[in-house]
């Protein structure tokens, strides 16, 4: 996985004013400008039919680690509390 530092070197290497943009609105901006669709973390770590994007393993696995913290924090949502 790219830092959010070597993402912003990429998106200056594009042309970019990287600012305060999170790194994942830095890889849609870069998708952008390089004529793609700005689908980073948008599969729900599901499949990608985008096989020669630059960011799609990084973009898969970010998608599956969002995915698993939402079950994560809907399970601790739902589960019974113990009283003592």
């Amino acid at each position: 996985m790219l830092t959010h530092q070597e993402v912003r070197t990429i998106a200056k290497s594009h042309n970019l004013r990287p600012g305060k943009l999170s790194t994942t609105e830095l890889i849609k901006a870069i998708q952008r400008d390089e004529g793609n669709f700005d689908c980073f973390g948008s599969t729900g770590g599901q499949s990608c039919d985008q096989l020669e994007c630059l960011w799609r393993n990084n973009c898969l696995h970010a998608a599956a680690a969002e995915a698993c913290e939402s079950v994560v924090a809907e399970h601790a949502c739902h589960s019974p509390r113990r009283h003592t």
